[in-house]
Parts: structure tokens; sequence; C-alpha cells
């Protein structure tokens, strides 16, 4: 017996479902129920009829799968899968813009802890943080964890005041403004698609700014038929899957995440097969995390 059959049959006998972030090794999403974004697979685990989800992704996206689904098994292929980024933020400093702030709305990226969540008013992601803050009341935002996602909303809706937070994505932050100056001499007759993680110095320098799934969206309805990509290349599976005619490149060698990358078909396998990995909530935290998660999901519809 394969792997993958191995995986499919451990599936059957235990009622789950595989989700997959786009950032995760191509035979990931390949075996994968559901490969998305945040927001996407946020959404999808609401619905789910299965009893096991195994998610395939970093801690916090299990995280939040257990909050949104408190009566299934949601499993971590690795534990020690984990985004830096998630933890950039104290809850000391929220408490402290909430005294100098009346009217401050706590907005988090999904990419945050559950601690993080318990203290915040909404979630988003990067696929709908646009339309949720400016759908906020709230003059004044807070916008943790990610600096340079905030930064890149704030230059949008200059009627808003935006407090920052010094967080961000390191394998975004990497990618520099030389670096895709440098692809587009290789590459002239491409266009460049960057994730707003990015600073804004790179931003400046792109043809579509948009979050994983509108990078996925906006190549597959161009035209075009080279692009230069600049977020984790983990994306280039679903990109070329979907695409075969067009020729993808990256803005330059540093986009990969190691903890995405930690994620393997073997480890999918060994955590249905011996139930490891196990994502535990305390209903404190759930009920108190559920609250923003649950506003983004009405928020964003």
């Amino acid at each position: 017996m394969t792997l993958v059959e191995e995986i499919e049959q451990l599936k059957k006998e235990r009622n789950a479902v595989v989700l997959a972030h786009y950032y995760v090794n191509d035979e990931v999403q390949a075996i994968a129920d559901y490969v998305g974004d945040s927001y996407y697979l946020a959404k999808v685990a609401v619905d789910l009829k299965e009893s096991t989800i195994v998610f395939a992704g970093v801690n916090f996206m299990g995280e939040s799968a257990k909050i949104l689904n408190p009566d299934k098994t949601v499993l971590l292929p690795d534990a020690k899968a984990d985004c830096p980024m998630a933890h950039m933020a104290e809850v000391e400093r929220i408490e402290q813009v909430r005294k100098e702030y009346d009217d401050v709305a706590v907005v988090c990226y999904i990419n945050s802890t559950a601690e993080l969540k318990m203290h915040s008013d909404v979630c988003v992601t990067s696929a709908n943080a646009m339309k949720i803050v400016k759908a906020l009341p709230n003059k004044n935002i807070f916008f943790i964890p990610d600096e340079n996602l905030g930064r890149y909303i704030a230059s949008k809706l200059p009627e808003k005041n935006f407090i920052f937070n010094d967080g961000y994505c390191h394998v975004h932050k990497a990618v520099t403004a030389d670096m895709i100056k440098r692809a587009k001499e290789s590459h002239p007759d491409a266009e460049v698609l960057i994730h707003p993680e990015c600073t804004l110095e790179v931003l400046e320098l792109a043809d579509y700014i948009g979050s994983t799934s509108g990078i996925i969206d906006y190549a597959t309805k161009s035209d075009k038929k080279e692009f230069i990509i600049s977020t984790e290349l983990g994306v280039l599976y679903q990109l070329k899957k979907n695409n075969p005619d067009k020729q993808f490149f990256a803005a330059g060698s540093v986009q990969i995440c190691p903890n995405m990358k930690k994620v393997t078909l073997e480890k999918v396998r060994d955590c249905l097969r011996d139930n490891t990995g196990v994502v535990e909530v305390s209903d404190e935290k759930r009920e108190k995390s559920l609250v923003p998660l649950k506003r983004m999901l009405e928020l964003a519809k």
C-alpha cells in the first residue's frame, strides 16, 4: 500500500478530512480535500460533516479550526510548525491602546494565537481585511500583529486612524524592492503579483496586490503569460496546476516558510494513525476568541 493509499484508508476509518494551506509542500496539497488560504479554510471548517479535521498548516490554523469546531477532533501533522508572527503582539499593549483611545477597534489578523484573538474585537485575513476594517464604525484601528498588512490597509482607508504594531511575516519582509526590480529586468513581460504582508516600498512595484487566493485568481484570469510571484512559493503548486500554459517566477530565493514545510505526507499519515498533534483549547479561551472569529465571518459575507 502506498503512503497516499494509507492516508485515504485512515481518513475513511477516522471519518477525517484534510485541510491544507497553499504554503505547505506540493504532495500534501495534492492529497488534501480542501486547499486554500486562511479565510477560505476558516469558512470551510465551519460546515464540515467529518468528525476529525487534519489541518496541514501551522499552529494558529489548527487552533482556529478547533475554536470554530469544538466538538470535532483537530489534528496537526506537526505540532511544532508555528508562525512566529502569530506571537508578535502583547496583551499589555492592547490594554494600553484601549485606555488611550475611546472608540478603538482591535483588529486581529487571523495569523495570531488564540490568546491574542481573545483580546480583540474582530479577526481579518489578507483577503477580507479591507472590507471588514472599512465596515467598522470605529475611527481608531489597532491592527495586530502584522504591521505591513496594517499599513497597506491604512493607505487605502485615509478616513481611519491606524495604530500599528511591530510584527511581521519574516518570509514577506525578506522580499526587497531590489529583488523585484532584478526579477523584472530578467522577465520584462511579466506582471508582478505581491502579497500585502510585504513592505510598502515593495508593494509600490506591484501590478496586483492581494491575498494568496487573490494572486491565484488574478493570474488565472489574466491574459498575460508570465508572472513574478512575491509570496511563499508553495503557491506555485496551485498556480501551475490551474495555468499549465503560463510561467511563474520567484521574486527572490527567500520565499520559503520553514514551518509550513515541516508538514509532510508521513506526518499526515502518522497523526491519523496515532491520533497525535491533538489541538486543545480551553473553554474560556474558545468562547472569548470565537467572538472576533464569528464577527469576521459575518462581516465578510
